[in-house]
């Protein structure tokens, strides 16, 4: 049996009690998440907001320096010699050096991705800006995560006592969000395909989960993002749709194979990211209201954003989603 049941069977106890998800929701206790987490508040050398607030700011004046008065994207050479001029200013070194593995690690992996970046139509990188921009962004979770160690195999991933079976979770009530699972086989890719040509916006154009774990943490505020999205969304809007969360390095290496924009470190390796849908919502008119949500959490330190296209990137900062409902507050009725 994988190790994840033993963590669901907490949630499971307490319904049992009676502890109707849809009406009093579930505190995930201190103890719970005691017993589940391995972060503590040390990941990295946790920076002030403003900090954060500076770094991001940083990185939009380089990128717009980088795409000069036209608005082009540069070349790999000169995208180079622009960031080894840039990521030794104080603005960049403040977050880069606070990296489990220094600032010249940090700067030696966003070069790596400059180098190796080609156009591939998977990638969410649409140009090298845009992989700049993401690789940017992408260090302060590699800030807050990267000194844990990823999940190394598909294996490790199932066996793993930190995640919560999101399957499980679903089944009982307790998730507010939407997700499905990969096709596995060809009967099912094949059911997959003919839904979309029978109904093409039904569902988001994304392959599903090859895992549906989660970190705790996590799926406490994705519940709590969903519930704000609902409330802030066109009347008929479907829930918040998620689109991959944890993964395993194996498969991040896969990924990168196929030409996605998959980095490493990854906080996806550690299970405390996740792609949110966003594209898929503008039909319902409710793009803005999931980027004010997901813009309000950052701007709150409960989050790292990264705009993606398509799907946007949440990582959660170490100390949100502690002892809260797992189904919000607001969710309770009488």
């Amino acid at each position: 049996m994988p190790r994840h049941a033993t963590s669901y069977t907490c949630y499971s106890q307490f319904l049992a009690l009676g502890v109707c998800a849809g009406v009093w929701g579930l505190i995930v206790t201190g103890w719970l998440l005691g017993e589940l987490r391995s972060d503590g508040l040390s990941a990295g050398e946790i920076r002030r907001l403003s900090d954060l607030a500076t770094y991001r700011e940083a990185v939009a004046d380089v990128i717009a320096e980088l795409a000069g008065p036209r608005g082009e994207c540069p070349k790999k050479a000169v995208a180079e010699r622009i960031l080894t001029r840039r990521l030794s200013e104080p603005e960049f070194a403040m977050i880069l050096s606070a990296t489990p593995a220094g600032e010249d690690a940090a700067v030696r992996r966003v070069l790596r991705e400059v180098r190796a970046y080609q156009f591939a139509a998977r990638s969410s990188a649409r140009n090298l800006a845009a992989m700049i921009r993401i690789a940017l962004l992408a260090q302060i979770d590699v800030l807050w995560w990267g000194h844990l160690p990823p999940y190394p195999s598909d294996a490790d991933v199932y066996g793993s006592a930190d995640l919560l079976d999101l399957d499980g979770l679903r089944r009982d009530g307790m998730l507010l969000f939407h997700y499905r699972r990969q096709a596995s086989t060809l009967v099912a890719r094949a059911a997959r395909a003919a839904e979309r040509k029978a109904a093409p916006g039904r569902a988001p154009q994304t392959a599903g989960l090859r895992f549906a774990y989660a970190r705790p943490e996590l799926v406490v505020l994705l519940n709590q993002i969903a519930a704000d999205f609902e409330d802030l969304a066109p009347p008929g809007t479907p829930p918040l749709w998620v689109t991959s969360l944890v993964r395993s390095l194996t498969h991040q290496h896969h990924l990168r194979d196929l030409g996605y924009a998959a980095l490493l470190p990854s906080a996806h390796c550690v299970g405390f990211a996740a792609d949110i849908e966003m594209n898929w919502f503008r039909q319902f008119g409710a793009e803005e209201a999931l980027q004010r949500v997901l813009l309000e959490r950052q701007h709150a330190g409960e989050l790292n954003v990264i705009d993606e296209g398509q799907a946007w990137h949440i990582c959660v900062q170490p100390g949100a989603g502690h002892a809260l409902r797992l189904l919000p507050g607001h969710r309770t009725g009488g």
